[in-house]
């Protein structure tokens, strides 16, 4: 047996009250035929669901034991919607969103349309080969005034930073050299612009 595709449906237990809807996947097999579902009792459970085990297949909902609701038993085909495998989608997420916070208030389908759209449009964001402004397409050019008269704040002198910005600097520059903004430059490497850095607090951070 191997999987054709995975079916994705609405479930819905109805109520006189409030209708109970639920998002569940099946994984259509080849050359297996299902003519039930399990679902857990557990998970039923919080939803005050009791599956009765007999030969006619129906269920309960909440207290009312009494009022009995019966699935349907008519077989109706499905059409699988086959999911093809993208391998250069697969790399790009294990390599770029493995670590990423997508938040838990996104649907499934949501999030599967976020991912598609990040990885349709990859090129338009950095990556380790590829750091920002080396982008094609996106290039970022940045006009320093280095000629007298110096702008202002290259006139200030230059001062100590306290323990406290050295130690927020530091945090900072190592963020911006893992995204490829900054990089470690050799002693002996000559280097024909230097940029001043300017550290602001507010609300004590």
């Amino acid at each position: 047996m191997h999987p054709l595709g995975i079916f994705k449906t609405a479930m819905i237990f109805p109520h006189p009250s409030e209708s109970i809807r639920s998002k569940v996947e099946f994984v259509v097999m080849n050359n297996c035929t299902s003519q039930h579902f399990i679902l857990g009792n557990d998970y039923l459970n919080i939803y005050g669901i009791d599956i009765n085990n007999y030969k006619d297949r129906y269920f309960s909902i909440g207290e009312n034991k009494r009022q009995k609701f019966a699935f349907p038993i008519e077989k109706r085909e499905i059409t699988v919607i086959r999911q093809v495998k993208n391998d250069n989608k697969e790399k790009f997420v294990s390599d770029h969103l493995i670590e990423a916070q997508i938040s838990t208030k996104l649907t499934l389908e949501m999030k599967e349309e976020l991912i598609e759209s990040l990885f349709q449009y990859r090129e338009a964001f950095s990556s380790d080969n590829e750091p920002l402004g080396a982008i094609k397409g996106h290039e970022v050019n940045i006009m320093l005034n280095v000629e007298r008269t110096y702008p202002p704040l290259l006139r200030r002198p230059a001062y100590s930073a306290s323990p406290r910005a050295k130690e927020e600097l530091e945090s900072h520059n190592n963020e911006l050299t893992k995204l490829g903004v900054l990089r470690k430059a050799g002693h002996n490497e000559e280097v024909e612009v230097t940029t001043p850095v300017i550290i602001t607090w507010h609300n004590d951070k």
